[in-house]
């Protein structure tokens, strides 16, 4: 994602913007504290509009753009085309409506901290991070941060995506699960009444609060629930399975034919699960909490990505997010059922 941060030729800047400490790409502002919304638009580059347009419209400087489509769309300060493929149901959110959102969801804006935003690909696409108020508490000193990510494009593709994301302090493991019938994002199409749906997403904070409700009963009630070393291993490789036949060889008992990229694999989770200094807390160290955050600090921690896109898409979206709900799964089944769940 460092590649594609966009830089303002007329301001000077990449637009993005990080508080007290930089990104890891490094690019953007560093500010010492949390914006206003206004603020934050500002810092982040997003204070231009997008307008939609028939497919031969000429721009304020006279130019003439043809779209391979039937509309296409432009931001208004540089006359850059975000979407030259958009439909003619395609409705423009503007970066002012996100930001409103975000104000209103809490009930004021001096609710919510705004931690990062900005734009890609010219600003096509926009992103911001917002961290509410409160934390889920698990035992006496380990707190998890309550944040919320929104993305949303003014290419005509992809639709506005919303999701809970628990940060836990100690060491930044993203803790995403999904619990029941519930899910941690919701999705919102551009149409012509995506303004108005947008504002119907107060419904995230609902679920975001009944999430945080669950989560917190569960993770402490993982804290009192001990697990061995030898279980610890299991649970770890059947979260971390790639596949029905690596399953299936565990269950059946078949584990001198695992792979050696796998089993080098479940080895660097159970170092990190029994060496890492954030592993090693009262409310960690040999329970199942600990068994989940083995899976969710591996990816967040010790694993290699190719680059730092693809490790935030797998943690937000891809395999490490699916890695950590199995974890979850299992986790909920042996706090349940005893490590029958995991040799049966």
């Amino acid at each position: 994602m460092a590649h594609d941060i966009h830089f303002n030729e007329q301001t000077q800047k990449h637009s993005f913007f990080s508080v007290k400490e930089k990104a890891w790409h490094g690019l953007g502002q560093v500010i010492s504290d949390y914006p206003t919304s206004e603020e934050a638009i500002i810092h982040a580059g997003l204070n231009f509009g997008v307008v939609k347009r028939p497919n031969i419209h000429p721009l304020p400087s006279g130019i003439n753009i043809i779209s391979d489509n039937s509309y296409f769309t432009y931001r208004t300060d540089t006359e850059a085309i975000l979407g030259d493929k958009v439909g003619s149901d395609y409705e423009v959110v503007q970066n002012t409506e996100v930001f409103q959102f975000f104000d209103g969801i809490v009930g004021g804006k001096n609710g919510i901290l705004y931690e990062t935003a900005g734009a890609l690909a010219q600003g096509a696409v926009i992103f911001v991070t917002a961290k509410l108020p409160d934390y889920i508490k698990v035992g006496r000193d380990d707190c998890i941060e309550k944040y919320l990510l929104l993305t949303s494009s003014h290419d005509g593709t992809g639709s506005i995506t919303i999701a809970f994301t628990p940060i836990r302090v100690v060491c930044r493991n993203t803790l995403n699960a999904a619990l029941r019938n519930h899910t941690n994002c919701i999705k919102i199409r551009h149409t012509a009444s995506a303004t108005d749906k947008l504002k119907e997403a107060h419904k995230m904070l609902g679920i975001t609060n009944q999430l945080s409700v669950e989560l917190e009963a569960i993770y402490n009630r993982w804290t009192r629930v001990r697990i061995t070393d030898p279980e610890l291993k299991r649970l770890v490789q059947l979260a971390m399975s790639p596949n029905k036949e690596t399953t299936e060889k565990l269950r059946t008992g078949k584990d001198e034919e695992l792979s050696s990229h796998f089993n080098n694999m479940v080895s660097s989770v159970m170092e990190y699960a029994l060496v890492s200094p954030t592993q090693q807390e009262i409310t960690t160290k040999g329970t199942l909490f600990g068994a989940f955050n083995a899976v969710t600090g591996y990816f967040q921690n010790v694993r290699n990505f190719r680059d730092e896109e693809s490790k935030f898409k797998s943690i937000m979206y891809g395999n490490a997010l699916q890695k950590g709900q199995s974890a979850f799964n299992l986790c909920e089944g042996f706090a349940k059922h005893g490590n029958g769940i995991l040799f049966n």
